[in-house]
């Protein structure tokens, strides 16, 4: 049940890389603000009945990449949400438009680095299915951290403090900046 305290400020939306932490830091937002907790990949998993990997197998980018788009609009359409953006979302310029018009968009930096950490052993991620998984993330970013920035509310930096301490810190930024907007 979404707490009175916070029931007027919008929706809040994670963005940003591969491993940043969207998820993990978004379920403890969504527990700080009382709010329901999304993960778009994870919707588009339960709309279809399949995997993201299947999906990439079977009709390529650009199908995953529709059907993210009308998990987004979904998604995005309804209220009191803490929602987890797939790490690509932000390369269709239709999302961008929905994630910046219908709530608050935190993008969580995360660099390379770290990036790989948290994702070399995941067999769950179809674009790091490739011989120099680094490179790839180094490539991925150099694409989508401008279209991150850009669509991005406040950025925060994922290296800096456990998954709790960075939603502290996010629901302090947003609540600071919701106040001094009065």
């Amino acid at each position: 049940m979404p707490s009175k305290e916070f029931e007027s400020l919008p929706n809040i939306y994670l963005v940003g890389p591969m491993g940043a932490g969207k998820t993990t830091v978004g379920r403890h937002l969504a527990d700080l603000l009382h709010r329901e907790f999304l993960d778009s990949d994870h919707e588009i998993e339960r709309k279809t009945g399949a995997t993201i990997p299947w999906i990439f197998e079977k009709e390529g980018e650009q199908g995953f990449r529709a059907r993210e788009s009308l998990v987004i609009n979904d998604l995005t359409s309804k209220n009191n949400l803490v929602i987890a953006t797939g790490g690509g979302a932000v390369t269709q310029p239709i999302n961008r438009e929905y994630l910046k018009h219908r709530g608050i968009v935190i993008y969580l930096y995360t660099p390379v680095e770290i990036q790989l950490q948290r994702t070399y052993r995941d067999k769950n991620r179809p674009l790091l299915q490739v011989e120099n998984p680094e490179q790839k993330l180094r490539d991925l970013l150099s694409i989508r951290d401008p279209l991150y920035r850009d669509v991005a509310h406040h950025i925060i930096e994922t290296n800096q403090g456990a998954a709790r301490d960075l939603a502290q810190r996010i629901l302090h930024l947003i609540l600071t900046k919701e106040l001094n907007s009065l």
